[in-house]
Parts: C-alpha cells; sequence; structure tokens
C-alpha cells in the first residue's frame, strides 16, 4: 500500500468488515441516548415558560387594546415590566440550554422533534388555567402532532447518524437562512395587517429551525477552538434568526392560545432542523428506503395537526366568538 493511501489511517485502527460497521452506526448507541432524557427535561421548561409568556403577553393586549399589525416597540418594553413575562422568559432560556445540551449527545433529527412532548404539557395547563374545555377535534390534532413526532424520532432513533459538518455544508445552510430571512422581512413588511397567529408560528418554527442547526455548528465550532470567519457569521445568523423568531412568537401569543404556539414551534421547527440535518447535513444517509417514507409520512401527520388544532381549537377562530371567557387574562 503505497504511503499517500496510509497517511490518514490511525497507527492502531483495526479494519472493521464493511457490513459490521454499518450495523454499529445503524445502532442507537449510549451516548447518544443521554441526549433524549436532556432533550425532554428542555421541553417540560418550554411547555411552563409559554404559558407563563403568554400570560404576560395577554396583559400587556389587553391593556394596550392594540395587536394588529405584531407587537410595537411600547408594548416589547411594556413585557419587561410583567413578573410572569419574564418568568416565562427565564424557564425558556433554560429549555435552550437543555436542548443546545441535548445536541452535543445525538443527532439534530433524534433530539428535536421530542419537543412535541411539551405540546401535551402546554394543552393541559393552558385549558386548566383559561378554564378552557379542549375539544375532541383539538384533542385529535394535539394526539397527531405528538404521534406524528414520536413516530418520526422512534424512526430516527434507529437510523440517524451524528456526521461533522465541513464547509461547504455550512455555506449551503447559511446561504439558504439568508434567503429565508430575507422572505420573512418583505412579507411581514408587505402583509403586517394580515397576518394571522399561524403565520407568525410557522415563521417562528422556520427561523427556530435554523437555530437549532446553527448552534450545533457554533459549539462544536468553539469545542474545537475553530472560529474564524464562517463560525462567525454562523453565530450573526444564528442571533438574527433568534431574534426574528422570538419576535414572531410573542406576536403570536397575542393572537393565539399558547397550546396552538407551541404546536407549531414543536412541529415546524424540528421539521426544518431535521430537513437540514437529512437534506444537507446526511444525517440519514444510512437509512433504508422505508425509514424515509415513514420520515414523510409521520411528517406530514405531525403538519395536519397543527393545522387543525389552529382550526379547531376553541381560543382560535370563528370559535372564540362563541366563547369569549377563552380569551380571559388571568
Amino acid at each position: 500500500m503505497s504511503p499517500s493511501l496510509t497517511a490518514h489511517k490511525p497507527r492502531y485502527c483495526r479494519t472493521v468488515p464493511p457490513e459490521l460497521e454499518a450495523v454499529t452506526e445503524l445502532a442507537p448507541n449510549l451516548f447518544q441516548s443521554v441526549g433524549i432524557p436532556i432533550a425532554l427535561i428542555g421541553a417540560v421548561f418550554l411547555s411552563f415558560g409559554a404559558q407563563f409568556q403568554h400570560r404576560g403577553v395577554a396583559k400587556v393586549e389587553a391593556a394596550s387594546q392594540q395587536v394588529s399589525g405584531g407587537l410595537d416597540v411600547r408594548q416589547l418594553l411594556a413585557l419587561l415590566g410583567r413578573p410572569s413575562w419574564v418568568l416565562g422568559t427565564l424557564m425558556l432560556g433554560l429549555a435552550i440550554v437543555f436542548q443546545l445540551t441535548s445536541l452535543n449527545f445525538a443527532p439534530i433529527i433524534v433530539v428535536q422533534p421530542l419537543g412535541a412532548v411539551a405540546l401535551v404539557i402546554t394543552s393541559i395547563l393552558n385549558a386548566r388555567i383559561s378554564r378552557t374545555k379542549l375539544n375532541r377535534a383539538s384533542v385529535v390534532s394535539i394526539v397527531m402532532c405528538v404521534g406524528g413526532v414520536a413516530l418520526f424520532v422512534l424512526i430516527a432513533a434507529f437510523t440517524a447518524v451524528d456526521k461533522p459538518i465541513d464547509d461547504a455544508q455550512l455555506v449551503t445552510i447559511v446561504v439558504i437562512l439568508a434567503i429565508v430571512l430575507a422572505a420573512f422581512i418583505t412579507l411581514f413588511v408587505l402583509f403586517r395587517k394580515r397576518m394571522r397567529a399561524v403565520s407568525y408560528i410557522l415563521g417562528a418554527g422556520i427561523l427556530y429551525g435554523f437555530v437549532a442547526t446553527l448552534a450545533k455548528v457554533v459549539i462544536s465550532r468553539l469545542q474545537q477552538r475553530d472560529f474564524e470567519w464562517l463560525t462567525f457569521v454562523c453565530l450573526v445568523g444564528l442571533l438574527a434568526s433568534a431574534a426574528f423568531g422570538g419576535y414572531f412568537v410573542q406576536t403570536a401569543y397575542a393572537s393565539g392560545p399558547p397550546d396552538l404556539v407551541i404546536a407549531g414551534l414543536t412541529v415546524v421547527d424540528p421539521l426544518v432542523a431535521v430537513g437540514i440535518g437529512i437534506i444537507v447535513l446526511g444525517e440519514a444517509q444510512l437509512a433504508p428506503p422505508l425509514a424515509l417514507v415513514g420520515f414523510v409520512l409521520s411528517g406530514f401527520l405531525a403538519i395536519l395537526g397543527v393545522f387543525g388544532l389552529a382550526r379547531y381549537h376553541p381560543q382560535t377562530g370563528a370559535q372564540s366568538v362563541t366563547n369569549p371567557s377563552a380569551r380571559t387574562v388571568h
């Protein structure tokens, strides 16, 4: 064997047969499984944080009587004076810490969808606090969201591989993010007075999907002490996505119930992050064709659940008109 072929091979590396190597990569390992309970703890903080933030936004909305076209600067500053909103923000900060920690242990397509657990907790909390009984269609929609995401995670846990991100893949992600940000800014400027809660939720979910991906990249490169211009661009993109996504979330709270907001975020966010993980990063390159079909069907089921919840939830649309108490501020 020529020196050029052996130069990059570790001295004490043992050759593994291809069939055994594939089995080893496909089997979920103990290291990756550590990220699952960490992500679940983050989901709990996410659900409680969303409920408290929604309460703070609802009180600011009630005081200002102005929510069309999104929250303005005065309303955003007023949120800082609401203890419930500040507490919710702190909880969401803890949720982000746990989420980023889980990404250190497992691929994006394994841990990111686990945030759907927050939907169940938030729905129960919101129903009790607002004294609103979820109708059958809403419950079915929630089951579709959680069931679709659970199936997605189950498939991913047995097929996903955590792969390092090279510069070419990173440039692709940054370019896509730049296009998405430009599109959302344009749509917001032109149609902000026509946008509904679901529009803000979709926007926030898409942007947060990029936040999760870029956060994994930045953390990985900082650990490798590889902070160069491309890492800096990723950090800027991460902060911009988090800022716009955060604004969209607060405006969505002002025009929709918290469980609808969480439903959108815990479905759209992971689907975007997972899409990047599969298409750009190749985290599912060892998945068999049947698993890829499962990804598509389970994702479609979860998305249908989000739109079902947006349509049939007692606190949204026409149904909120027939149930005025559903919008009571507590």
